[in-house]
């Protein structure tokens, strides 16, 4: 797509440029970078789920509704109601919001914009799809999910080299959630993606979370297939709990972004990386500067709380994610500071969220040159694209 960059967006191409860099991330240098995008979004069209769904959930999937005010909602089962403000957002978008906003739902035109951005694959999540798990029905979630995956197979398979999409799961239906594990691994899948919690909606104590043997049968099933497991942000509860002023900030930062730590600690510190030392997993979209924080927060509370921590581990919760957990991340000079001082760059996974308004899209070289100046060239190729290739099984070569 062609974007020209507004005033809203200028700051988007500050750069103090390669300097000293022996490669680069830009698309016409010959020893550009193996740049892989762990995290893009689908455009799905808006019938992928109707079309695709099994007829007894048709009149339950999202859908919007227009009240006697004349004012269009869109509805789903675990979700709030959400007001859609479509000409208020159009009115307030700059012309590259506009771009980024409908981009990306053409296969080939998602190749050539990434080929503009230097990106040579991309690890593709629901968009529209996020939906699936919004509902307290995880039978229901796994037909949304499969519903998704179906079409993303459809749009993508003859793409496998640059398109890798993550087939969707509802764990908290075990055998909806078995069958679905074989079906992609059969259909070439890369990867999985889970909600951050197994059953939607507020914490109870009282319902299986991923730390509890519950699910063995998952981790076992994951690794039989040989595939590794990701969370995305928005999944497992309502990300729109804050309205009112601040609110687009306060659910971004509180109520998406935060609750990615949950699973990554469930299976840090309950043993389940023990008993299943080939699981790997991913946290996704939610930035890495936490990283560092929750690897020591793990750390002292099992070493300071050792009467109550249990089971006893192989080795510490920061070992665990260190051998077998990634995080993605867009722009975080928080987490770059760390990656190489505390040990961590074999466990970044940089993105550009394509084609969503907080990834880099179309200015991802200026944004890596904004971050990773301090970064080793060694460090740089394993968080653009090696690592993600070592995750996802990609030849970079």
């Amino acid at each position: 797509m062609s974007v020209t960059t507004d005033a809203p967006n200028a700051w988007r191409l500050d750069t103090p440029g390669p300097v000293g860099w022996r490669r680069t991330t830009r698309p016409g240098d010959p020893n550009k970078y193996f740049m892989v995008s762990a995290d893009c979004h689908a455009n799905e069209p808006v019938d992928w789920l109707s079309s695709r769904i099994e007829p007894q959930y048709r009149e339950r999937i999202p859908h919007i509704k227009v009240d006697e005010d004349g004012v269009a909602w869109f509805i789903t089962e675990g979700w709030r109601p959400q007001k859609l403000r479509t000409t208020e957002a159009k009115d307030t978008m700059a012309e590259e919001d506009l771009v980024r906003s409908k981009a990306g739902a053409d296969p080939l035109d998602r190749i050539r914009d990434h080929d503009l951005d230097g990106v040579d694959v991309e690890i593709v999540f629901p968009n529209k799809g996020l939906v699936n798990w919004g509902t307290p029905d995880p039978v229901f979630a796994m037909a949304m999910c499969r519903a998704w995956n179906r079409w993303a197979h459809e749009t993508y398979a003859a793409h496998s080299d640059r398109i890798l999409p993550m087939a969707a799961v509802s764990p908290a239906d075990r055998e909806g959630t078995v069958a679905e594990i074989t079906w992609a691994a059969d259909h070439g899948y890369r990867g999985l993606t889970l909600p951050c919690k197994p059953y939607w909606g507020a914490h109870d104590a009282e319902t299986p979370n991923y730390n509890l043997p519950d699910y063995d049968w998952l981790w076992a099933a994951v690794c039989d297939a040989g595939l590794p497991v990701t969370f995305h942000v928005s999944t497992g509860r309502d990300p729109r709990a804050a309205r009112g002023n601040g609110g687009a900030v306060v659910n971004y930062v509180s109520h998406s972004l935060a609750p990615t730590i949950e699973p990554l600690a469930n299976l840090c510190a309950s043993g389940v990386l023990d008993r299943f030392p080939n699981l790997r997993f991913a946290t996704i979209e939610a930035g890495i500067g936490w990283v560092a924080w929750a690897l020591d927060a793990m750390d002292e509370a099992y070493r300071k709380h050792h009467m109550w921590a249990f089971p006893k581990l192989s080795m510490l919760p920061s070992d665990h994610y260190r051998r077998a957990g990634f995080s993605s991340f867009q722009e975080d000079r928080a987490g770059l500071a760390t990656a190489e001082e505390l040990g961590l760059v074999d466990n970044f996974l940089w993105a550009n969220d394509y084609p969503h308004h907080e990834g880099s899209w179309p200015h991802s070289a200026e944004a890596i040159e904004r971050q990773m100046g301090h970064l080793s060239e060694t460090s740089r190729a394993k968080i653009l694209g090696l690592n993600a290739a070592r995750l996802f099984g990609l030849d970079p070569s």
